[in-house]
């Protein structure tokens, strides 16, 4: 990963301070180690850290185009790089370097902001137009890269992570109190809110645009569902998952630098493994971590798929304490974060740093498949909240909380399921796009949030996702998966 910063003064006469710009990226070495550029010109000025993976010679950052217009700086990875070169060579655009910056760049000079629906990757981008004197920042389409921003008394300012933001001192340090209110439902907190008041993040899938002290967005692209997909016969799909499946691997081996894949025995790590092989990548090397507690440790699984895949495999074994790494990781993510598969992931892409710089993993399928069991949970809730009151759900509900609280966890415990079943049905019925696993009772909730938050945030929530998903029905996907859009 790289990472990006930078400022724009609405007033762009006015000179920036390059020694914030400089302490901005100084936060972010961390995401890369191998260089740093610079650009700064009056009121606009552009920051960035790079790990190199493509182009190592050719790629320095902010890079510029032929007459020096634009500057842009990038973190990321297109991975369709190759054949927008060979479109922009066609249309006459001269390409100096073998870098997916340049192509960037160039793109934006022949489609403007049009340009961003045209990438496939992942990104964080930001380009300064000297001959408009705009900043254009743009995201990737499902958010996989960072990017904060914050408007501020003489402009604009943006960065990859929160605390390097934070470097500016015109930056607010004021609490949001929507957003703790929003963290104790999903146990983080949704875009485009931040834990501070005046600072957001770029929704993905979205471009921006800032000049004489305005700011403007638009979202570029958004998930088409297809009710005729359905229609297909079932080898049919089976086929054309495949291919997509081995077209996105194959696209994310490209590098010029060594790549390896996170490997846990499970379904959907163990896929991506075999997709490397399948598609000639001959040395795979693949990375594990175990923990001392066995309870946690799964290592048996992706030694047997290592094994059976002939893989060049690293173990690791760590001690899962918690409470060494939670510094460290509240330091990286900025504000409050729930989810505990970050501590094991910290330390495996600690590890695996050591020997290769990209890896893939199998993140994201039990997501799109649908493979945890909370989504069979919301079916079911579903179905459930389509039982009338009148007809003895609230009975049924106050039979069940009545019911003493059990010890035990909700594996063991049947009482506990059902106690939790209900408040999660509750909760459903107040905010459509609330998760199983992600989400804090509303008497729970309330009770914590009297102690901390004004009396007028305090059963506001509901109006908020109201304005948030708008009056129509979320769809079967957002249902399902639970998550806020």
């Amino acid at each position: 990963m790289c990472g990006i910063v930078g400022k724009v003064h609405s007033d762009i006469q006015r000179p920036i301070d390059e020694r914030t710009v400089r302490s901005m990226c100084e936060a972010i070495v961390h995401r890369g180690p191998d260089e740093d550029g610079f650009f700064v010109e009056g009121g606009a000025a552009l920051g960035m850290r790079r790990l190199q993976v493509i182009d190592l010679a050719g790629g320095h950052q902010p890079m510029e185009n032929e007459d020096g217009s634009l500057r842009i700086v990038f973190n990321g990875e297109i991975y369709n790089y190759q054949q927008l070169s060979h479109e922009l060579r066609a249309r006459g655009h001269q390409l100096r370097t073998a870098s997916d910056t340049e192509v960037i760049l160039h793109l934006y000079e022949e489609y403007g902001l049009e340009c961003f629906a045209l990438l496939r990757g992942m990104f964080a981008i930001a380009l300064w137009d000297r001959r408009r004197n705009e900043l254009v920042l743009a995201r990737d389409r499902l958010g996989k890269k960072p990017l904060f921003y914050a408007q501020t008394p003489s402009g604009l300012s943006f960065s990859s992570e929160l605390q390097s933001l934070l470097c500016d001192r015109e930056v607010g340090r004021e609490i949001d109190p929507a957003a703790i209110d929003e963290y104790l439902s999903y146990l983080f907190v949704p875009h485009p809110k931040t834990l501070y008041k005046s600072v957001k993040k770029l929704p993905p899938a979205t471009w921006a645009v800032f000049s004489d002290g305005r700011l403007r967005m638009k979202r570029y692209w958004q998930v088409q569902y297809r009710e005729e997909c359905e229609k297909i016969a079932l080898h049919e799909r089976v086929e054309e998952l495949d291919g997509l499946l081995r077209e996105a691997v194959s696209l994310r081996l490209l590098a010029d630098v060594p790549v390896g894949a996170f490997l846990s025995g499970g379904l959907d790590s163990s896929l991506v493994v075999a997709l490397m092989r399948s598609v000639g990548h001959e040395r795979v090397r693949t990375f594990s971590i175990g923990f001392s507690d066995a309870s946690f440790d799964e290592q048996s699984y992706a030694r047997q798929v290592a094994q059976a895949l002939d893989t060049e495999h690293s173990e690791y074994v760590v001690d899962y304490q918690v409470e060494e790494m939670i510094p460290q990781l509240l330091k990286h993510f900025g504000e409050p974060f729930a989810d505990s598969s970050a501590i094991p992931t910290y330390h495996l892409s600690r590890v695996t740093r050591e020997d290769v710089t990209v890896a893939l993993s199998g993140d994201g399928g039990d997501e799109i498949f649908g493979g945890y069991r909370r989504y069979q949970a919301r079916i079911m809730v579903d179905r459930y909240n389509r039982w009338p009151s009148w007809a003895g759900r609230d009975f049924f509900e106050s039979l069940w909380e009545s019911l003493p609280e059990p010890d035990g966890y909700y594996s063991t415990s049947w009482r506990k399921k059902g106690r939790r079943f209900v408040e999660f049905a509750r909760a459903v019925r107040d905010d459509p796009h609330t998760s199983w696993g992600f989400f804090l009772p509303k008497t729970k909730k309330l009770r914590f949030i009297r102690k901390i938050l004004p009396i007028h945030y305090v059963g506001t929530r509901q109006k908020r996702v109201i304005a948030l998903i708008g009056k129509r029905r979320p769809s079967l996907v957002n249902r399902r998966c639970c998550g806020p859009i």
